[in-house]
């Protein structure tokens, strides 16, 4: 038997995950949820020590369940969230809590940057523009807020990368946490060594970098003890979580489009070349000479999970909720929402943003708030392709995965809304699953194309109803109006 591991450290959950490479198909599957932290306006922080507890649950129960299995496991790769900050002390343990890829924190730091930096140089050797997911300007804001905990900085890694290093002993980036820094020059493939020194801050807490299917180093013994896994077995440097799930659902070919339901939104564009976008981050792909036009969405997922919170109602009940939705019409009988609850990243990269609802009166109900919720990470998505097809960039083929891609009707919004077909995979393990595919990749072990045709899941065509697209058309144009008419209402 081939079977490898993948675990994906989520923004509410771990999972992970064994999957058969021979027959493509994923034997059994575990998750553990953790808070995420937003104790002020805009703050998306989370415990590392959370996602160890959690990850050792979810893998202590497939050992459990699974015993042969787990022992015949050959490879294991981590896939997380991207650019969260983890900062280590000197005996690699977190200084803090992790500052989250989507934390919307660092407004003021952003605003002093821009007036100091050449944004045009940053732009042509980063790939990005200067926003708020960038690692600088939440260093900057630890060194001002938090000085004590700034001098104990001696390394700085993501979310898997920690993990990573913890199951193996070895700390470095994978490439992808470092080309979304901000901080990398992805034409030299080096840390930006003036620029990080201008601000007080080491190249050296970076470190090394290594690609997605490498092997970063082996299973430490006393984990692969209370695992029940072979010690010494390959970890590979893994992925990142969005670019995981482009690979599990067959992301591989030019003008490929994913949208990804998860805690944040994330879409991403298949290209055979870099490609640079002002409004829209890069990525490489796990496939090699593949890459990534990745657009994201600070809440999507969570905004669910807000509203879900504000109703006192649990995730048991979503099918409930989705079925009471269903029998509103589109476009939610005129409430358009704006799911700026965490500022926004991409495309409009204002981390001042702030949610909006809109159109509410007295005759709207839960469901009405409940479909509106969904239909404002859609028209977020529709935000998203226009600036991808107005670049010049055509769509092909459109899929959807993870948690929020189980819905029907979400899925169904999205076929609507976006005019366009969708092929969904609601069972989909999504990141977890790309976690392992990089796993089995990394040791030569499967194939790098054509996903689609190894795979084994559930798969469910959307086509849209064209009698709803004048209704959606106006209601995106009330949601662009909405942002743009009341920025300079924005504090």
């Amino acid at each position: 038997m081939n079977w490898v591991m993948g675990i994906d450290i989520g923004t509410t959950a771990v999972k992970a995950l064994i999957l058969d490479v021979e027959s493509g198909r994923y034997m059994a599957s575990s998750s553990d949820e953790y808070p995420l932290y937003s104790e002020h306006a805009g703050w998306a922080e989370a415990s590392p020590d959370d996602w160890v507890k959690g990850m050792n649950q979810a893998v202590g129960r497939l050992s459990s369940s699974y015993p042969k299995e787990i022992q015949k496991v050959n490879a294991i790769s981590v896939c997380g969230m991207v650019p969260a900050v983890v900062l280590l002390d000197e005996n690699n343990r977190p200084v803090r809590r992790s500052i989250q890829q989507s934390d919307g924190r660092t407004g003021k730091e952003i605003q002093e940057l821009s007036k100091v930096i050449d944004v045009d140089t940053l732009f042509r050797k980063t790939g990005s523009s200067l926003n708020q997911q960038h690692v600088l300007p939440k260093l900057l804001w630890v060194k001002k807020h938090e000085p004590n905990n700034w001098q104990r900085i001696r390394r700085i890694v993501g979310s898997y990368d920690y993990i990573r290093g913890l199951l193996t002993g070895q700390f470095a980036v994978e490439s992808n946490w470092a080309v979304e820094s901000g901080c990398f020059d992805i034409l030299a493939q080096t840390w930006m060594e003036e620029y990080l020194q201008t601000f007080g801050v080491s190249t050296e807490w970076f470190g090394s970098t290594g690609e997605s299917l490498d092997v970063a180093g082996y299973l430490d013994s006393r984990i692969a003890e209370k695992w029940s896994m072979q010690p010494e077995i390959p970890v590979m440097y893994g992925s990142a979580d969005h670019v995981a799930s482009a690979l599990a659902a067959g992301v591989e070919e030019p003008g490929d489009l994913l949208i990804k339901f998860g805690g944040a939104g994330d879409i991403l564009y298949c290209t055979d070349e870099p490609v640079f976008h002002p409004q829209l981050y890069f990525d490489k792909h796990d496939l090699p000479g593949k890459y990534l036009i990745n657009g994201c969405m600070a809440a999507s997922g969570s905004l669910v999970r807000w509203f879900l919170d504000r109703i006192k109602a649990h995730d048991s009940l979503l099918p409930q909720l989705d079925q009471e939705a269903s029998k509103i019409p589109p476009g939610s009988d005129g409430i358009v929402i704006l799911p700026y609850f965490l500022g926004e990243k991409t495309p409009i990269l204002n981390p001042a943003a702030r949610g909006i609802v809109f159109g509410l009166m007295l005759h709207h109900t839960d469901a009405h708030l409940f479909r509106a919720v969904l239909e404002s990470v859609i028209y977020g998505f529709r935000h998203h392709v226009d600036v991808i097809t107005g670049a010049g960039f055509p769509i092909n083929r459109v899929f959807a995965t993870n948690g929020g891609a189980r819905s029907a009707l979400w899925r169904q919004i999205a076929a609507d809304m976006l005019q366009i077909p969708i092929l969904a995979f609601p069972h989909h393990p999504g990141s977890a699953m790309g976690a392992a595919i990089v796993a089995a990749m990394g040791t030569g072990k499967f194939p790098q194309r054509a996903v689609l045709d190894v795979i084994e899941t559930e798969r469910v065509w959307h086509e849209p109803n064209p009698e709803t697209k004048d209704v959606y058309d106006r209601g995106y144009f009330k949601y662009r109006a909405l942002y743009d008419r009341t920025q300079d209402l924005l504090d």
